[in-house]
């Protein structure tokens, strides 16, 4: 089955109020090769993702991706943000480690239960961050390629006729040929084209696989 070669540059989201932290993480990344671009603000953020449409929100990110996020901030805190990040159904694909001091550590625990990928106590190990980072970068490169499966399954699917579908249907319950002929009240040679036709619009080999596949669909 084909899938998606190259999804682009993983990017790493910063929003932190103090400069001099969203600076230090910068030239982290940069030595790493990993792209970043910074917020100072939990607004700012969630003005980023406001600008989009609904339709584009639904298929962002794009490339594999990861949300660093202060917890305590002026205005929005961190924890708001995440719960609309929450809201906007976006986790998944943007992993959010939050950044924390010792005092908000329990604050951060209680988020990872809610969806959080990690947290990293300040003063953090620039090995371990990293680590953390490239973890997420792997688990929303995994969460986008279904995504995008899942729209590709959508789109196949909605290119076979009706009688195609029937048959489709009955193939996964196992029926060999004659059977489906038989309740379909068509000729052995007609299922054998619609099967044909099944296998070739849904780019399957086989009916086992097939079947898989719309079960992850």
């Amino acid at each position: 089955m084909n899938t998606p070669a190259s999804l682009g540059l993983p990017i790493v989201y910063l929003v932190d109020d103090e400069d001099v932290v969203r600076d230090a993480l910068g030239w982290l990344l940069r030595s790493r090769r990993l792209l970043s671009e910074g917020f100072a603000s939990a607004e700012a953020f969630e003005a980023m993702l406001a600008a989009k449409s609904p339709a584009a929100l639904a298929e962002w990110p794009l490339a594999p991706s990861c949300l660093l996020l202060d917890v305590r901030m002026p205005g929005m805190s961190g924890l708001s943000l995440f719960d609309r990040l929450i809201e906007r159904g976006v986790i998944e694909a943007l992993p959010v480690i939050f950044l924390t001091g010792h005092g908000d550590v329990p604050t951060a625990v209680a988020a990872v239960k809610r969806g959080a990928f990690d947290f990293v106590e300040k003063p953090f190990s620039d090995n371990a961050l990293v680590d953390r980072i490239e973890q997420a970068l792997a688990r929303s490169e995994a969460a986008i390629r279904a995504r995008l499966t899942r729209e590709s399954v959508r789109k196949r699917l909605a290119e076979l006729t009706e009688r195609e579908r029937d048959v489709m249907r009955l193939v996964i319950e196992g029926r060999p040929n004659k059977l489906i002929a038989d309740e379909l009240d068509i000729s052995v040679r007609t299922v054998e084209v619609h099967r044909a036709r099944v296998f070739e619009k849904m780019d399957v080999r086989s009916a086992v696989e097939l079947a898989n596949l719309l079960r992850e669909e």
